[in-house]
């Protein structure tokens, strides 16, 4: 065999007993890129027929040298435990016939792992379109060569159910407008929808609450001012109003009724009780 870059794929996928799927298929690379991979499928001609042309020899003796390097090839891609139940059979069809009935998974179940992936598969929200789109392609893909025979149709809504909810106004676009892309142009079309659609988060103001009390129409004027000093209270009156009670706060006792006043009259005391100004009429 030639020296290839494609000779490097045998050494990195070596077939372990449990790859038989991805070795084939690598197997099957490296054989076609040197012209010999028929030799995996057509089963080795024993002997040449009595009056053979020239031509008929040369084929065959070409046959006998491809299989002879192909074992080689095949062989070699093995690890050791799985290369002792091989190396006695000659020919190539009979190892890769061998080796499909004790490896091979049916394709029928490789279908439908790959439909289960398929319709399972959703795009994250604000993760890249383009991405999701040639992960989506290489599935449809892989099903094509499955034969699931599911469609282009059936293949775009999938992936159009795939989106976030941030492609809501494409999807409702794209199916109003009875749009008929291929996969590749749909892909296209999400690229440059991403690309022309204003993606920011929206800004949240974030407000501080305050604690303190709007004061009423009617608030007090007067407060009492806490620590040391004289403090200043307020007897106000309203006909048929109950006495106030202390409130409890601080020292001393405030908003007492001294006596009945008249309508609009005030009291204003000191601290300690003394009267500051008796009798006033509130204008």
């Amino acid at each position: 065999m030639s020296k290839n870059p494609h000779t490097l794929i045998i050494k990195t996928n070596k077939f372990n007993g449990t790859n038989y799927n991805d070795w084939l298929r690598n197997i099957r690379i490296v054989l076609d890129f040197e012209n010999q991979g028929y030799v995996l499928d057509k089963p080795l001609p024993t002997a040449l027929p009595e009056g053979s042309s020239p031509e008929e020899r040369v084929t065959f003796d070409k046959w006998l040298e491809d299989n002879r390097k192909v074992r080689s090839i095949i062989l070699a891609s093995m690890t050791n435990g799985v290369q002792k139940q091989y190396d006695r059979l000659e020919d190539v069809p009979s190892i890769m016939l061998r080796m499909k009935d004790v490896y091979a998974v049916p394709d029928r179940h490789i279908r439908y792992a790959a439909i289960k992936v398929f319709f399972g598969t959703k795009m994250a929200e604000g993760s890249s379109v383009q991405s999701h789109g040639v992960k989506m392609l290489s599935l449809v893909e892989k099903l094509e060569d499955l034969k699931a025979g599911l469609g282009n149709d059936t293949y775009i809504d999938v992936i159009l159910q795939s989106l976030p909810p941030s492609y809501d106004p494409f999807i409702i676009n794209y199916n109003m407008n009875g749009l008929e892309k291929s996969i590749h142009e749909l892909i296209n079309m999400l690229v440059q929808y991403e690309a022309t659609t204003h993606k920011s988060e929206p800004a949240v103001l974030v407000g501080e609450a305050s604690t303190s009390k709007a004061k009423g129409k009617g608030a007090r004027p007067w407060k009492r001012k806490k620590g040391k000093g004289t403090a200043v209270t307020a007897t106000a009156s309203t006909e048929g109003a109950p006495p106030a009670a202390p409130t409890g706060k601080g020292k001393g006792k405030v908003l007492q009724r001294s006596r009945k006043l008249s309508k609009d009259e005030m009291i204003l005391r000191l601290g300690d009780g003394k009267a500051v100004a008796g009798g006033c009429r509130i204008s």
